[in-house]
């Protein structure tokens, strides 16, 4: 097995991540570190979540960086500030060793002018997201001439977000002499065309085919009525007594309700969305990583970024819209070598998803009937009974005791005491799921479409088709006027990014979008009406403050200038 002397690292750095706990390098450390260490070349990176990718190129980083030049060296461009605030905690401990080693985070959500502050005190190296780093390249504030090394992590999930003319933009600006590092868990069509257009042949290290989900991981679906969906959650969770995992909800409303609901429940549950401050999300992620809680629920964008080990379970209480989604989530478990299970609730209507998931992952997904009452109680049971048999007794604190209690449950036998004991810890279970209703629902045939071997999830053209159905189905959007447009260097594109870039608009849903040259038309998700109006009154976009109202049902010049001229073709050939 690899060691980390043997992949080049140097002595500081090594003392470095054998106090962090690093013992071997994972296959995507162990063949990336080397080449970029010691050659030039770019590298386009394959690998999924959860398998060292920060280390893989964090530790260069660290090593490569010439102490004696204070100019920034080095760029990591990362989708959302949670991975930036991770990537950046993680060189700046695996640098702990080289002293005068200074680096520098920048994203949405905080002081700009706390980050032009450091920024001018000098850095090695920034991490940033793709907005706040346009936006202090324009202010003059970031200055990429000495520039060395790129990075581009979670490359597929920056393009999700809307971030395409952003990067465009930063590498246009920075040396074309500079070493190019890709790391993507997918390769969907902009992240190739990424890499012919920016990266110069570059070297491509791949640790699983694209699209795979681990190997220790277990895919198992359950079919849930949606009425039932909760219930369903509920009982999953109950029927694994010791589960350490994570569901993911596609709206910030729906995970804090079903986080309230598993807190009313007595479970050890909290939510994990964008509508919190940075300090509730920190609060929460430390009570998630000691493990006081159970149970974290969270919406796709608020997860990027979070490094926890031992999950055991991840839960789609939704499938998410698209294929790199479920990779990401599935990828929370099983990390370091462990096993993990990813489940999915399904109804009748979205077992086409999993077929389409089979295909693409190349694992398949084992049906499993929802847990009934009696199973759930003899899983408890037994995890108390196991529990009772490992506890460790304190007999020098609990000898005094002895007697006394002996004398009190005098009389009773054997069966008796242990009926009585159990009881008083298993009550709970026993009365709510006594006489309790069978959930599982019979499967209807599937109708199969034409389409389904053809359907590519990463299809744009699909992906647009599907997205604008379901949002007709399921999702009322309102309109806003925003006083930008195409004057302003925006698009449809930098327009996603922008609202992307507010720590509370992250992830909602966004429908037609309409450019024109000096403002511009956004649909968004009526749920999240108001906070569009709070958060992004007032925001900078490249140095103009924007303005945002509601437009109600008023026609853009465009689509009005068009109805116009259809009447008055109508009228001629009338």
């Amino acid at each position: 097995m690899t060691t980390f002397e043997e992949v080049g690292l140097q002595d500081d750095i090594l003392q470095a991540i054998k106090e962090l706990g690093f013992e071997n390098p994972t296959p995507i450390q162990e063949k990336s570190i080397p080449q970029i260490i010691n050659h030039q070349s770019d590298v386009l990176a394959l690998a999924s979540t959860g398998t060292g990718k920060t280390a893989a190129f964090g530790l260069p980083i660290a090593q490569k960086i010439d102490l004696n030049n204070k100019a920034i060296q080095a760029l990591v461009l990362s989708p959302t500030r949670e991975l930036c605030r991770q990537i950046a905690k993680d060189i700046e401990n695996y640098t702990k060793h080289r002293h005068g080693f200074q680096s520098v985070s920048v994203y949405g959500g905080a002081s700009i002018v706390n980050q032009i502050r450091d920024l001018k005190r000098g850095a090695h190296a920034v991490i940033g997201t793709p907005g706040r780093v346009v936006d202090l390249i324009e202010r003059g504030n970031l200055i990429l001439d000495n520039i060395d090394m790129l990075v581009l992590d979670e490359a597929d999930e920056m393009l999700n977000m809307g971030f395409k003319d952003d990067l465009d933009f930063i590498l246009s600006n920075t040396p074309s002499e500079r070493q190019t590092l890709l790391f993507s868990a997918t390769m969907p069509r902009e992240v190739s065309r990424i890499a012919k257009r920016y990266m110069n042949d570059p070297v491509e290290i791949e640790t699983a085919r694209a699209n795979q989900s681990a190997e220790n991981i277990e895919h198992y679906y359950y079919l849930v009525n949606s009425r039932t969906r909760f219930e369903a959650l509920r009982r999953i969770a109950d029927v694994n007594p010791d589960i350490y995992g994570m569901v993911f909800c596609r709206t910030r409303r729906e995970t804090q309700q079903v986080a309230d609901n598993l807190i009313q429940g007595g479970y050890n549950a909290d939510a994990l969305h964008g509508d919190l401050s940075q300090a509730q999300r920190d609060h929460v992620m430390g009570k998630f990583r000691s493990k006081h809680l159970q149970i974290l629920v969270a919406t796709d964008v608020a997860a990027r970024g979070l490094d926890v080990n031992d999950i055991t379970h991840v839960i789609n209480y939704n499938l998410p819209d698209e294929l790199e989604s479920y990779i990401h989530r599935s990828g929370r478990t099983a990390r370091a070598g462990k096993k993990g299970e990813s489940i999915a609730l399904v109804t009748n209507k979205e077992r086409s998803k999993v077929r389409i998931l089979e295909k693409k992952i190349s694992k398949s997904f084992e049906q499993r009937a929802i847990p009934t009452g009696k199973e759930i109680c003899t899983n408890q049971l037994f995890k108390l009974v196991q529990d009772l048999k490992t506890v460790e007794v304190d007999d020098s604190e609990f000898a005094q005791y002895v007697p006394a209690i002996t004398a009190e449950l005098e009389g009773y036998s054997r069966e008796e005491l242990i009926q009585r004991f159990f009881s008083t810890e298993f009550n709970r279970f026993l009365s709510y799921y006594k006489d309790a209703n069978d959930l599982n629902i019979k499967a209807k045939k599937e109708k199969k479409s034409r389409h389904d071997d053809d359907f590519d999830w990463n299809d744009r053209k699909g992906k647009k088709q599907k997205n604008r159905k379901e949002r007709r189905g399921r999702v009322s959007f309102d309109r806003f006027f925003v006083n930008l447009g195409k004057k302003d260097s925006l698009n449809a594109q930098r327009l996603m990014g922008f609202i992307n870039e507010q720590p509370q608009l992250e992830g909602i849903g966004i429908g037609r979008i309409e450019v024109l040259k000096t403002f511009s038309f956004v649909e968004v998700d009526e749920n999240y009406s108001s906070e569009v109006l709070r958060h992004l009154n007032g925001k900078e976009f490249r140095g103009r403050r924007c303005n945002v109202e509601v437009a109600g049902n008023q026609e853009s010049p465009r689509r009005d200038k068009k109805r116009k001229d259809n009447r008055k073709r109508d009228k001629r050939r009338r």
